[in-house]
């Protein structure tokens, strides 16, 4: 079961709200759903972290754990699912963002700018070149980010409470079957 194995690897909780870090936060990081791994918390997280994804800048796992921590969903599958954005992909799923937003405002997509070019060896400049890129394509693309980001969080929660329960309906015919061939 998967989450066998993430409890296998994630510390417990008495290890989380033991360490320095943590106990700055006193209380508010000792909400039972920030840390189980259950349907609710973890479709919630990974809901977050979709939406987060989106924030542009170096702001994702910020916001993931901003919203994360009032909305009592699991913290660390919403920081991790913020992973799915990075220099890679951010400039598709902008591109997709733009594309969706001038459909839903009704602009004409149009020719735009190239998006840069991204070199490690130019990182600093790349990040200020696809800064500049986003403001230059406007509303289209600020209402297709929201739009986007609204529409993976709610995809993935979706996707999520159903393999959930994809998953326990299949154990419980398996152990269905075991109990009754036995």
């Amino acid at each position: 079961m998967p989450r066998k194995l993430f409890r296998k690897y994630l510390p417990s909780h008495e290890a989380v709200r033991a360490n320095r870090f943590v106990a700055r936060f006193g209380a508010l990081l000792h909400h039972p759903n920030l840390w189980h791994l259950n349907r609710h918390s973890v479709s919630g997280g990974v809901a977050v972290g979709l939406f987060s994804g989106l924030v542009p800048g170096p702001l994702q796992m910020l916001t993931a754990a901003c919203l994360a921590i009032p909305l009592r969903v699991n913290l660390p599958v919403a920081l991790a699912t913020t992973l799915y954005t990075n220099p890679l992909t951010i400039v598709p799923l902008y591109l997709v963002a733009y594309q969706y937003g001038a459909l839903l405002t009704g602009t004409h997509a149009g020719e735009m700018a190239a998006p840069p070019d991204f070199t490690f060896a130019h990182m600093w400049e790349w990040v200020r070149a696809m800064g500049e890129w986003s403001l230059a394509l406007g509303k289209p693309l600020a209402v297709g980010l929201v739009a986007l980001a609204l529409s993976l969080a709610a995809l993935g929660y979706v996707a999520v409470q159903a393999a959930w329960r994809a998953y326990v309906v299949l154990a419980w015919r398996r152990r269905k079957r075991r109990s009754g061939a036995a």
